[in-house]
């Protein structure tokens, strides 16, 4: 997208401009760095300034004095010599400097050192002038002279420069990246939204404004596909509705009818259970619809978990439950008075659906229990069952394939991945947790799990 790739092409700008700033800067305090060593190297006080000095002053006999003070200004000695290596005068030798040369010594202390001090040397018409450093304050080379002091800083400035640098790339990076990071953020959000199928919303002006409003026109086609979806599920729930009472109620009078034939009571009665299935079928897609596209409002309150569960349990005995099946309730004592803010009637029906999902999968009979912990700041209920189970195979199917609108596969038991699919919507809602566990005969348990606060 063009906006986006100007926004790229805008900060790629930027850091350019940045190095280029930051070479501009390392010349400079390079300068600063260096200015005072160059200035006497290339100064008043240079061996070539000196010698020029000097040798413009000297005499035979002696030195004037206004040149004898700069040179000790500088602690600078000087030699004198005749064309046979002999002294017309010195200033302030050092002791072990000789006083007298010959033609080879010449030759070899002209181009470097004279008892370890850096010497320089200026050719005159009466004889050859030579000036001696301190030692340690040049270091002479074949054919130029480097002073020992900006040798010495070098290293340090190079380490110097380079920890600098690296610190001023770290922190273009990092406040680049955190800039780039903030302007995107929102952007990516909003796009893993969309790819939940949840509609999104963004708000950013400048170089992005064109892509969050690109991912709000997508935004608003989802939201329309998704009311169209939920009010033609929910269409199609009500019309179906009318015709399926009246199919079950013709079924159940056909049943009772005594004057039927036993074969037609019998397949009136069969008509009558598949209509109910179809009835509580179509009421779970419908709700499932509703809470994925969160059309579904939530009537909050605070409940006692437990005084939930223990009412569930005696309006199922009470509704006539096969004796094949158990029920237990085991609720821990520091759950008993354990509230939890939700919706009473559509926790009920996870509890339910669960239930449901035990007796419809162990028809030969099983026990089911039903606890309640609460740990610290989670309450978990738990349904479980001691009957044939779920193969691993079965568990990773309706794990990958949760309920028939997202699975073409007609082994999957729609009804059983319907109703888990709603249990599971029905406590995200609630901001909880679902978890089935599972071993082939040897029974199923699902845990849910809700955050609650500290009283």
């Amino acid at each position: 997208m063009k906006s986006f790739g100007t926004y790229i092409s805008k900060h790629l700008a930027s850091f350019a401009a940045f190095l280029l700033i930051l070479v501009i800067v390392n010349i400079i305090l390079f300068g600063v760095t260096f200015y005072h060593t160059v200035s006497e190297d290339y100064g008043e006080s240079s061996p070539r300034a000196m010698l020029e000095m000097t040798s413009a002053a000297v005499t035979t006999e002696s030195l004037p004095d206004n040149a004898v003070q700069k040179l000790r200004q500088y602690n600078i000695w000087a030699v004198y010599l005749t064309p046979t290596g002999e002294c017309f005068w010195t200033l302030d030798v050092p002791e072990e400097v000789p006083q007298n040369y010959n033609i080879q010594d010449v030759a070899l202390f002209s181009k470097g050192y004279l008892e370890d001090y850096p010497v320089f040397v200026w050719n005159t018409d009466e004889g050859l002038l030579v000036l001696g450093y301190p030692k340690n304050s040049y270091m002479k080379l074949t054919s130029n002279y480097y002073s020992i002091e900006a040798i010495q800083k070098i290293p340090l400035y190079v380490t110097g420069m380079f920890g600098m640098d690296v610190l001023c790339l770290f922190l273009a990076y990092y406040f680049s990246k955190r800039r780039i990071i903030q302007n995107t953020e929102p952007i990516v959000e909003a796009i893993e939204t969309l790819a939940d199928g949840k509609p999104a919303s963004l708000h950013i002006d400048g170089e992005l404004s064109e892509i969050a409003g690109s991912v709000n026109k997508a935004s608003q086609i989802i939201s329309r596909q998704n009311e169209a979806r939920a009010n033609w599920i929910s269409g199609v729930s009500h019309d179906i509705r009318t015709p399926l009472s009246m199919i079950m109620g013709y079924a159940g009078r056909i049943t009772a009818d005594e004057s039927a034939g036993e074969r037609v009571r019998e397949q009136a009665e069969i008509v009558r259970k598949q209509s109910v299935k179809i009835k509580e079928l179509v009421q779970d897609l419908n709700l499932v619809s509703q809470l994925e596209y969160e059309m579904q409002p939530l009537h909050k309150e605070q409940i006692r978990l437990s005084k939930l569960i223990r009412s569930y349990a005696a309006e199922l005995l009470n509704s006539g439950i096969s004796d094949a099946y158990t029920i237990e309730i085991e609720i821990a004592p520091e759950a008993e008075n354990a509230m939890l803010e939700c919706d009473a009637r559509l926790i009920s029906r996870a509890i339910n659906n669960l239930v449901q999902n035990s007796i419809k999968h162990n028809p030969q009979g099983c026990k089911i229990l039903l606890s309640l912990k609460h740990t610290e700041e989670t309450l978990t209920l738990t349904v479980a069952d001691n009957g044939v189970g779920l193969t691993p195979e079965k568990l990773q199917e309706l794990e990958e394939k949760p309920h028939y609108m997202e699975s073409t596969d007609e082994r999957l038991d729609l009804r059983h991945g319907l109703g888990l699919l709603l249990v599971r919507q029905i406590v995200e809602a609630h901001g909880g947790s679902m978890k089935i566990d599972s071993v082939s005969n040897q029974g199923c348990q699902t845990t849910l799990s809700f955050r609650v606060s500290q009283t």
